[in-house]
C-alpha cells in the first residue's frame, strides 16, 4: 500500500489554546473519502508510532492519552512531536485527553490499545466497556498474567474473561519492531493475530505500508506468549553484555553515563558506544539458550511453537536496543535490581514484569512436578536475580545438553 500524505493540509503543530474539537473538524474534512478512522488509546512510544503508518495511509488518526499522559498530549499539541522520535507526526493527527475518550471512539473503525502491561486493568475497566462489539481492538501490550488458578494467559484472553458475556473482537500485534525505527521507516515485519481472518485482513489493509509489513495468523496464544517471553530472555542477553563490561571495562561510571544519556534522548546506539569491545560469543550463547527455552515454553503455554519465529525476531531487536538492554547492562555490571530501577526511573520495563511472573509460575509447576527446572536454567536464574536479589551470574554449564 502506498503512503499518502499529499491530501493532508491540517497541521498538528497546535498551540495550547487549540482543543480537540478544532482539530477534529479540520482533520476530518481533509481525510480522503472512504478512509477509516483509527483511535489509539495510550500515548506511549509504540501506540504513538502506529499513528505514522495509519495516517500516512490517509486514515483519520486520534491519539487519546491516559490519565498518566496529560503532559505527553499537551506536548503533542504544542510541538506535534514525541521528543524521542526522529520526525513529527504526519499532519492531521488529532490529540485527545482521557476525558474525551467517548468522543474519540465515535465513528472509529479500529481501536489500538497502546497501554503498557501496567495499564492492563485500567484498559479493561475504563476503555473496553465503552467499545462496541463491532469495533475491532488491536493491542500492542506485551505480557502474560496469571489467572485465578495461577495459569499464565495472554492479555486478550484476560480481557475476554473480564468482559464476559460481552464479546469484543480482540486482536494483537507482535514481532520485531521498535517504535523509533518504525517512525524512521526502517523496513519492519510484524504479525497481527486474532480469531477472525476477515477482520485481520481488514486491519492489515488499514495499517500496512511499504515499510510496515504485516503477516496475519490465528495463533493468538503463540504470538502473545512469544513476544512476552522475548522481553524476559532479552534481559539475559543484555546481562552478558554488562558482565563483559564489568570484567573488561573501565568501571561502572562510564557505562552509567551512557545509560543516562540513552534514557534522556532515547537513541539506541548510545548503549553500544563503549570503549570496551563487545564480546559476541557470550551474547550468542545466551541467545541460543533463550531460543531453546522459548520453544519449550511455547509448547507448554500455547500448545504449539509455530510462532517461535515471531519471538526470536523480537528477541533479537530487543536484546540489541531499547529499555531491556539498559536494565540487563546495569545488572551485569553488578547493580542490584533496586539500584538499576532507580537509574531507570520513569522508563517502562516490561522484562521485569514477565520474568517475575514466568519464574514464579515455573517454580510452582516445578514444586508440583509438572516441569523440570533443568529444562529452563536461564529462566530460573533470571528469576533468582529479580525475585531473590541474586547476583547476575549466568549458569553457563547448564546450557550444555547431555550427550546422546
Amino acid at each position: 500500500m502506498n503512503n499518502t500524505t499529499t491530501n493532508n493540509t491540517t497541521t498538528n503543530n497546535t498551540t495550547t489554546n487549540n482543543n480537540t474539537t478544532t482539530n477534529n473538524n479540520t482533520a476530518t474534512s481533509n481525510t480522503p473519502s472512504g478512509a477509516s478512522t483509527v483511535t489509539i488509546v495510550g500515548a506511549g512510544m509504540m501506540g504513538s508510532a502506529l499513528a505514522f503508518p495509519a495516517r500516512e495511509n490517509g486514515h483519520a488518526v486520534r491519539i487519546v492519552g491516559t490519565h498518566l499522559d496529560r503532559g505527553i498530549i499537551e506536548g503533542y499539541r504544542k510541538t506535534g512531536k514525541l521528543p524521542k522520535f526522529s520526525r513529527p507526526f504526519p499532519e492531521g493527527v488529532e490529540y485527545y485527553d482521557v476525558e474525551d475518550l467517548e468522543r474519540a471512539l465515535e465513528g472509529a473503525d479500529l481501536l489500538i490499545g497502546g497501554v503498557s502491561s501496567f495499564g492492563v486493568d485500567w484498559f479493561a475497566e475504563k476503555v473496553l466497556p465503552l467499545v462496541p462489539e463491532t469495533l475491532p481492538v488491536l493491542s500492542v501490550t506485551k505480557g502474560l498474567i496469571a489467572d485465578e488458578k495461577g495459569v499464565l494467559i495472554t492479555y486478550p484472553e484476560y480481557w475476554k474473561r473480564k468482559l464476559a458475556p460481552k464479546k469484543l473482537c480482540l486482536n494483537a500485534v507482535g514481532g520485531p519492531c521498535t517504535s523509533y525505527e518504525l517512525v524512521y521507516k526502517d523496513p519492519t515485519v510484524v504479525s497481527f493475530c486474532g480469531e477472525n481472518p476477515g477482520t485481520l485482513r481488514r486491519l492489515k489493509a488499514i495499517m500496512e505500508t511499504d515499510y510496515y509489513n504485516i503477516e496475519i495468523t490465528d495463533d493468538v496464544a503463540g504470538v502473545e506468549c512469544a513476544v512476552a517471553l522475548k522481553n524476559a530472555y532479552a534481559l539475559g542477553v543484555a546481562i552478558a553484555v554488562g558482565v563483559n563490561e564489568k570484567v573488561n571495562g573501565n568501571g561502572i561510571g562510564e557505562a552509567l553515563e551512557r545509560v543516562r544519556s540513552y534514557a534522556q534522548v532515547g537513541v539506541s546506539d548510545k548503549i553500544n558506544q563503549s570503549s570496551v569491545p563487545l564480546h559476541y560469543n557470550s551474547q550468542a550463547g545466551v541467545f541460543g539458550q533463550s531460543c531453546r527455552e522459548m520453544q519449550k515454553l511455547l509448547k507448554l503455554l500455547a500448545g504449539s511453537d509455530r510462532s517461535l519465529h515471531v519471538g526470536i525476531g523480537d528477541l533479537y531487536v530487543t536484546a540489541f536496543s531499547g529499555r531491556t538492554r539498559l536494565l540487563g547492562l546495569l545488572l551485569g555490571l553488578g547493580l542490584t535490581l533496586d539500584e538499576a530501577l532507580r537509574e531507570l526511573s520513569g522508563i517502562t520495563l516490561e522484562s521485569n514484569v514477565i520474568i517475575q511472573r514466568m519464574a514464579t509460575t515455573l517454580r510452582e509447576m516445578a514444586a508440583r512436578g509438572e516441569v523440570d527446572p533443568g529444562e529452563f536454567p536461564l529462566m530460573f536464574r533470571l528469576g533468582e536475580i529479580l525475585l531473590d536479589n541474586k547476583t547476575a551470574d549466568l549458569p553457563w554449564g547448564s546450557f550444555v545438553t547431555g550427550t546422546p
